[in-house]
């Protein structure tokens, strides 16, 4: 089946691909890096115009490296998880420092630098540098275990994937391509809770087709509810209005332009707490409140 799968996927990709920036010729591994992070649990309408002022401003690892913090969680605007950008901000000083300011192609070496993981440094060695390694997101997660395992739902991500992943890739030389159609059919196609299965180019390959599209079990569904995560009401949402506060003062603020940002005065002062505690937010002498420098 992965020579006739592999075929069609990378037929169907060369068709159907979304023009996105980070996919125009001549994108270097740094903006292909900033992609992958900035994309994370954001949709990619929110990152792409983002992306693109980034780029722009800071076109080399050796340009972001030397702006200041709280530049970097201003542009970062409103994204999510603002940590992002901190550890981005650390990941281009160490490219600077010990790789002469280029993004290493290597997989360890990408792995060794602030805030990479797993999937980005698989992902920027592959789509950059078209290294032949399994690139496993949530995408590509829910189409390998439709395909393969007929589960409707991918279940708990582990370890493991990677190696299931990396059996389907061709050693043709046409992974990178592969990986990526990869992702966009899980993007496009089979997509989490309504697949569109008759436009689906390896649909009858599918197992969970094939098995008569089972639908999952009252237990699988319970965890994949546990596993989503909620953000109205939480520590997260406080947290980002706080954040949005410091983002557009000129000054630093009293601690009056905080609380008016949410009625609950504990969990409030919880947020602000621990985003003083992640160096996200800074507090002076005066005891006004203003974003790192």
């Amino acid at each position: 089946m992965n020579s006739t799968l592999q075929r069609r996927l990378t037929s169907w990709y060369d068709a159907n691909a979304r023009e996105l920036a980070w996919r125009e010729p001549g994108t270097s591994a740094w903006g292909v890096l900033l992609s992958e992070v900035m994309s994370q649990q954001t949709p990619v309408a929110r990152v792409e115009p983002i992306w693109r002022e980034w780029i722009s401003r800071w076109p080399t690892p050796a340009d972001f490296a030397v702006a200041s913090r709280d530049e970097v969680l201003r542009a970062w605007g409103k994204l999510g998880y603002p940590r992002r950008a901190l550890r981005l901000h650390e990941c281009a000083q160490v490219i600077v420092a010990q790789h002469g300011g280029r993004v290493p192609s290597d997989v360890p070496e990408l792995l060794a630098l602030p805030g990479i993981g797993d999937y980005t440094a698989r992902a920027v060695a592959c789509f950059h540098f078209g290294q032949n390694v399994p690139v496993v997101d949530t995408n590509v997660r829910r189409v390998y275990h439709r395909l393969i395992d007929a589960r409707f739902l991918p279940g708990n991500a582990s370890k493991k994937e990677l190696g299931l992943v990396a059996d389907l890739l061709p050693q043709d030389g046409s992974g990178p391509k592969f990986s990526v159609a990869m992702m966009e059919l899980g993007a496009l196609v089979c997509t989490a809770t309504r697949p569109t299965c008759e436009v689906c180019p390896v649909r009858d390959l599918c197992a969970w087709q094939q098995a008569g599209c089972p639908a999952p079990s009252e237990e699988e569904k319970a965890a994949a509810k546990r596993r989503v995560q909620k953000f109205a009401g939480t520590d997260r949402q406080v947290r980002g209005l706080i954040m949005d506060v410091l983002r557009k003062a000129e000054h630093p603020v009293p601690q009056s332009a905080i609380d008016v940002v949410w009625p609950d005065a504990p969990q409030r002062s919880r947020a602000l707490y621990s985003l003083l505690e992640d160096g996200l937010a800074e507090q002076d002498e005066a005891g006004l409140f203003h974003l790192p420098r």
